[in-house]
C-alpha cells in the first residue's frame, strides 16, 4: 500500500532518497578526482542502508564515533571502520575486542599514553594487531596532540605496544583550517620518517570545506558525514543549495495565537537547538519570509508572515544541524523516485556508548 505524504504524522524526519544517492556519488566523484580515499562518518544518517550505499559508491569504509555505532554497522556487513574516539574503560575495550574480531578492519584512534595502554592490553593477545591513529589538534581545539613532536611520540609508543600498529594520523579541522592541517601533518610525517616510521594514512576531514579537499601531498583520507543530507548550515556556507538537502522535518500548524505567529508541533524533541551560529533553528522551506525563532520541548514557534498559514498546514524545515536531528527519530520516511513512502528504521539512532 502507497503511503501519502498527507497520511505521515507529523513531526516526522523525510528523506529525499534520489537526493540523498546524488550527494553520495557527487562527492565520490569529487574524491575519486582529488585522490582521496572516502571514509564517511555515519554520524548523519546512522543507517545500515545508507553506509552500503557509500561503499557501493566507492568509500573505502566508514567512520563511526561510538563502539555501538560500530557494533551495529558490523552486524549489518560493514567490514571496514575506523572509530575517531579514545576508547577508555574495560567493559569498552572488552566490546571492541569482540568488535575486531567480527570485522575485516577495525582502526581507532588515541591522543593520549593511558589511551594507547589500555588498548595494548586489551588485545595484546589478539589473532591481529588493532590498527591505532594518533588524533592531532590542527586548530580545531578538540581533541588531540598539540604538537608534531607529540604526534611522534605516541607513534613510538603504538609501535612499541603488544597487539597494536600505527596506522597513521587523523585530525578534524576548524572550517577553513586545511592549511593548518597540511602544515601540522607535514611536520608530523616528515619527523616519523627520522624516526623510521612509516605513516600509512592522513586522515581529515569536514563537511564544510568538502569542496576544497584535496591531497595537498600529504592528506591521503577524507572522513565527511553531513553531505549525504545536507543542512541549512551548509546551505549557509555556500556548500551546498537548497535542493542538496535530502533531509526535512515535517511539522503540523497546531495554533496561530496572535498576528505574525505560528506554533508547530516540532519543539526541542525534534528540532535541535544547536544553531551552528545561524539565526533561527532552520529554514522554513518555500516560506523565506517567515522565521524559526523559538523552541520548547514539543512547541516550534515560527514568526513572520505566518497570515499565509492557518491551522493543520503542514510545513517542511531544513534544520541547523541535520545529525543531531536524525538522532531524535527511530524512523525515518524514505520518499523513492515515484514519491512512494516507507518507513525505515535509523539503526544506531541513540546509540552513545
Amino acid at each position: 500500500m502507497t503511503t501519502l505524504i498527507d497520511d505521515i504524522e507529523t513531526p516526522a524526519l523525510i528523506v529525499n532518497e534520489q537526493v540523498a544517492l546524488s550527494n553520495i556519488r557527487k562527492y565520490q566523484d569529487h574524491c575519486n578526482a582529488a585522490g582521496l580515499a572516502l571514509r564517511p562518518h555515519i554520524k548523519t544518517h546512522k543507517t545500515v542502508r545508507f553506509s552500503r550505499e557509500q561503499i557501493a559508491a566507492g568509500a573505502v569504509g566508514i567512520t563511526c564515533q561510538k563502539i555501538s555505532e560500530a557494533e551495529i554497522m558490523a552486524q549489518g556487513g560493514i567490514s571496514d571502520i575506523l572509530i575517531t574516539f579514545n576508547i577508555w574503560g574495560e567493559a569498552k575495550l572488552f566490546r571492541l575486542r569482540a568488535l575486531a574480531e567480527n570485522v575485516e578492519k577495525l582502526q581507532v584512534t588515541a591522543d593520549n599514553e593511558p589511551v594507547i595502554r589500555g588498548l595494548s592490553a586489551a588485545f595484546s593477545s589478539a589473532a591481529k594487531p588493532l590498527g591505532v591513529m594518533v588524533e592531532c589538534d590542527a586548530g580545531a581545539g578538540r581533541c588531540g596532540v598539540q604538537s608534531a613532536e607529540g604526534a611522534v611520540e605516541l607513534a613510538k609508543i603504538i609501535v612499541e605496544s603488544p597487539g597494536l600498529s600505527f596506522s597513521g594520523l587523523m585530525t578534524y579541522p576548524a572550517p577553513g583550517g586545511a592549511k593548518n592541517v597540511v602544515e601540522f601533518m607535514r611536520r608530523a610525517k616528515d619527523q616519523l620518517e627520522q624516526a623510521g616510521i612509516a605513516c600509512p594514512a592522513i586522515s581529515s576531514g569536514g563537511s564544510p570545506d568538502m569542496w576544497s579537499a584535496e591531497t595537498s601531498g600529504i592528506v591521503t583520507e577524507y572522513r565527511i558525514g553531513t553531505y549525504i543530507f545536507n543542512d541549512s548550515s551548509l546551505v549557509a556556507r555556500g556548500a551546498c543549495g537548497l535542493s542538496d538537502c535530502a533531509a526535512k522535518v515535517l511539522a503540523t500548524v497546531v495554533s496561530l495565537p496572535a498576528n505574525g505567529r505560528a506554533i508547530i508541533d516540532a519543539g526541542s524533541k525534534v528540532m535541535t537547538s544547536d544553531t551552528l551560529g545561524l539565526e533561527g533553528f532552520g529554514l522554513v522551506v518555500g516560506h523565506p519570509d517567515i522565521k524559526f525563532t523559538q523552541l520548547s520541548e514539543e512547541h516550534g514557534t515560527l514568526e513572520g508572515a505566518t497570515d499565509k498559514l492557518k491551522i493543520g498546514d503542514r510545513v517542511s524545515i531544513i534544520p541547523n544541524h541535520i545529525c543531531v536531528v536524525v538522532n531524535m527519530f527511530d524512523t525515518f520516511w524514505l520518499q523513492n523516485s515515484a514519491g512512494e513512502f516507507s518507513l525505515a528504521n535509523v539503526d544506531a539512532r541513540g546509540l552513545i556508548t
